[in-house]
Formats: structure tokens, sequence, C-alpha cells
């Protein structure tokens, strides 16, 4: 079976390597990731990954796998930031505090819908204005959920995390590789 990843995430190749998985193709989908009204972070996070496990076009025995990590401060959705005002002002927010960081992952095969997501906790230090201005100009918050990475320069601000650390980079592992099997995917294949 092919494997269709339904994300442009380099983060998301590099976990999935991890496990053995080399997607065939790689077909972003290009959907709205506006929040609706009200909407709490898990559900926002779940509907993402759907909608964008649906919105690839595949043959019916390719399997999609798509996912969404979010970043929620409490009943706030801290998306990805749209420049370094943004990014700034997400870090302050975050600064001293614990978050929890979402990530859903959807599995589809033909109209078969498979899915799963990982919640866990993240505790931020207290920033200086040093340390974020020099985060901002390293550039490495751009196009991440919450504005930063805990791969990159930022994994020197969090001291504690509860749940799963690949989760919180963008795919949570056990849960993925769980979703391909029961889609049929030969995820552990035995060698001669």
């Amino acid at each position: 079976m092919r494997l269709i990843l339904g994300s442009g995430s380099p983060r998301r190749r590099e976990l999935l390597a991890q496990i053995g998985v080399v997607a065939d193709d790689i077909r972003p989908p290009d959907i709205d990731e506006t929040p609706y009204k009200g909407e709490l972070a898990r559900s926002y996070c779940q509907r993402m990954a759907r909608e964008k496990a649906l919105a690839v076009e595949a043959a019916p025995d390719e399997i999609v796998l798509s996912a969404d990590t979010t970043v929620a401060l409490g009943r706030r959705i801290l998306g990805k930031p749209s420049d370094t005002a943004e990014a700034a002002a997400f870090l302050h927010a975050l600064s001293g505090r614990r978050h929890r960081v979402i990530t859903a992952v959807a599995v589809r095969v033909g109209d078969r819908l498979r899915e799963r997501d990982s919640v866990s906790a993240v505790k931020m230090k207290m920033l200086s204005d040093l340390e974020v201005n020099a985060y901002l100009a390293s550039g490495d918050w751009n196009g991440k959920a919450g504005g930063y990475s805990i791969q990159g320069p930022a994994g020197a601000f969090i001291p504690w995390i509860s749940g799963s650390y690949s989760s919180i980079v963008g795919l949570p592992l056990a849960e993925t590789a769980n979703l391909l099997m029961a889609a049929g995917y030969p995820l552990y294949r035995e060698t001669e």
C-alpha cells in the first residue's frame, strides 16, 4: 500500500523516519485553519487533522496520514504566529507557565477514517527579554504552533514535560504506528 503524507512538515517526515516509515508521496492540503468561535483547542486540533485527511486526493488503496499540532494556553489556541510581533506575544504569554500541546492524527483509507490524539503538558521557564529577542532573531518560531519548537533552540526554555515528546514535536509516534497498522500499513516487516 502506498502511504501519502498529508503534511508539508519536515518534522513529521523526520519522526516517521524514526519508525522506518517513508511516505510514497507528500500532498499537503490547502484548507482554512481558522478556529471556530468558541472552539476548544482539542476539538479544533481533531477537526484540523480530520479535514486535512479528507482534503487530500488519494486512490482508494492509498493510505493518507494527516496531523495537526496546537498549543493551548487555558482556553486560548496559540496557532502559528503570523509575524515576529505575534510570536513575541505568544512567548511572553507562555513564559513561566504550563500549557498543553495537542497533536491529533487522522489516517484515511478510502472512506474509512481512523483518529487519535495526544495531549501533553509543557512548562516554559520565565523568559528574559534577551532570551525572547535572541529566539525571535533565530527565526525558529516561524511556522510553529505557539511560536516555538521544543526540538530547536527553544528546548532550552522547557524544563519539564508530561506526555509524549514526539507529539510535542508534531506527531505522536505510538498513536501513529497503531493507526497505520490498523489501516493495513506493513509497519514492522520481517527481514530474511
